[in-house]
């Protein structure tokens, strides 16, 4: 922030989240950092969201944002036009007339320690924590954690204890719980009655990190987006019980640490969004076989 109190610009914050999470870090086919925004214009407030959807965006502008950081990019692929007549167009066209500016932070907040994992391995109070898919070694993103407790290295996921053993029945109870209220839920695969010690967690989609999670020899992994087949495989082969939340839910944690660490960095004010942008909208439980309606 300036020595002089004016508040920082958007090179300002750029250059703060760039330290926080290094665009180097990232995936090669991701797309993070800056993607509009003037760069010396003023920054008082910042919206943090997952998703940059026409829903958040005029939440940010009610709030007076000024700039908007997201979790999720809104021009991951190519794209030949922005018009307003096309749906991306119109949130750029949107955020360009109100001078608001946009920042990305995916795969590089992923990787960062702290970052999402962290953030949602802390709703579960996990301790002992390690990744639970290390980068490359000698690539940009190894190395280790900065102000974390226990001094975590980098890495996608989080592997931790929990505070006091629980079935997987209690655990899935617990993660609807302390998650954000989706119509998703949680929902669980496994022996209801298995005892969890040990419990990988890994925000957004995970099941390309089944593999690891078995060989880590956790009790079980919570994370999104896990499909059928690969689901049924890996219980078949003995792997570690399966938790499956909504990709938002997963990843909405982060958003406090974001906000608190730019409030704290740049003296700028944050608001965070905590609205739901999960597609699945409805959920209906199957009814027991002597009931009549659907169980809530």
């Amino acid at each position: 922030m300036s020595t002089t109190g004016s508040p920082p610009t958007v090179a300002d914050v750029v250059a703060a989240l760039d330290r926080r999470y290094p665009p180097a870090w990232a995936e090669e086919w991701d797309r993070v950092g800056l993607v509009l925004g003037e760069p010396d214009r003023p920054v008082r407030r910042v919206a943090c969201v997952i998703d940059v959807v026409p829903e958040t965006v005029e939440e940010a502008l009610a709030a007076g944002a000024d700039l908007i950081v997201a979790h999720h990019p809104l021009l991951l692929r190519g794209v030949s036009s922005v018009a307003a007549t096309t749906y991306k167009g119109r949130i750029v066209h949107r955020l360009i007339k109100a001078d608001v500016a946009l920042y990305v932070a995916h795969t590089n907040a992923d990787v960062a320690a702290p970052g999402v994992s962290d953030a949602l391995a802390a709703r579960f109070g996990l301790t002992g924590l390690r990744p639970l898919h290390p980068p490359r070694p000698a690539s940009p993103a190894d190395g280790p954690g900065q102000d974390t407790a226990d001094g975590s290295g980098r890495g996608i996921g989080r592997i931790g204890e929990l505070p006091t053993p629980m079935t997987l029945a209690e655990l899935t109870r617990l993660a609807a719980a302390v998650l954000p209220v989706t119509a998703w839920g949680v929902r669980a695969a496994g022996d209801p009655g298995r005892m969890v010690r040990t419990l990988a967690v890994s925000g957004g989609s995970g099941d390309g990190f089944l593999a690891e999670a078995a060989a880590a020899g956790v009790d079980a992994f919570l994370t999104s987006d896990l499909r059928h087949h690969p689901a049924g495989e890996h219980l078949a082969a003995g792997g570690p019980a399966l938790l499956d939340a909504a990709h938002w839910a997963t990843e909405r944690p982060w958003l406090d640490d974001l906000a608190a660490h730019l409030a704290d960095e740049l003296g700028v004010e944050t608001v965070v969004s905590d609205l739901d942008t999960d597609p699945w909208t409805v959920h209906a439980a199957a009814p027991r076989p002597d009931d009549k309606e659907p169980r809530p």
